[in-house]
């Protein structure tokens, strides 16, 4: 069977909610909304660059703008409130933003395959140039694997970036 243009729908437990803010080491993630919008528009586009290196996929094409930029926000507020994925932004505890993490539907970013339709989700993240000197962006990775082990209802995660930290850095180095 073909699946590449089908997308498989995050199962969660009937009433769980997803957490809105979410803390690991000196990373703060919170539920992107509108709120984020200044501090995303800077760092898409001081990021385009490192994230389409670090993350892939064909996102982002070129900088944004706060207007194209906005209508996305609500968008990922939209389906954060339905349950259809959860994207956050990312802080350090000083209140520096450092980028983006997302969990999508499998076959929503990355095309379904049969042997994606083991995982119940697509994780992937970008951080800004300054994050990714500091040590960030693996940081974030350690961070994502944590709450999907804590905080969220699934089982096997598909780690969708190009760029996946090193065996060195985490021991249990799987994109799954």
């Amino acid at each position: 069977m073909n699946y590449q243009n089908l997308v498989k729908r995050l199962k969660v437990p009937a009433g769980w909610t997803a957490p809105t803010e979410l803390v690991y080491d000196d990373i703060q993630a919170r539920a992107l909304t509108r709120d984020h919008l200044h501090d995303d528009v800077r760092g898409i586009n001081a990021s385009i660059e490192l994230i389409r290196r670090t993350r892939g996929g064909r996102w982002p094409t070129e900088p944004v703008t706060e207007d194209f930029n906005y209508v996305d926000l609500v968008w990922h507020e939209c389906e954060f409130r339905e349950g259809d994925s959860f994207t956050y932004a990312v802080y350090d505890t000083a209140g520096r933003y450092l980028g983006c993490c997302y969990l999508y539907p499998v076959g929503r970013r990355t095309p379904l395959t049969e042997g994606l339709l083991a995982y119940d989700v697509d994780v992937s993240w970008w951080v800004t140039p300054d994050a990714y000197a500091g040590g960030h962006y693996i940081k974030l990775y350690q961070a994502l694997r944590h709450w999907i082990a804590i905080s969220f209802p699934f089982t096997n995660a598909y780690y969708s970036n190009a760029e996946i930290p090193s065996p060195e850095v985490d021991r249990d180095d799987s994109r799954h």
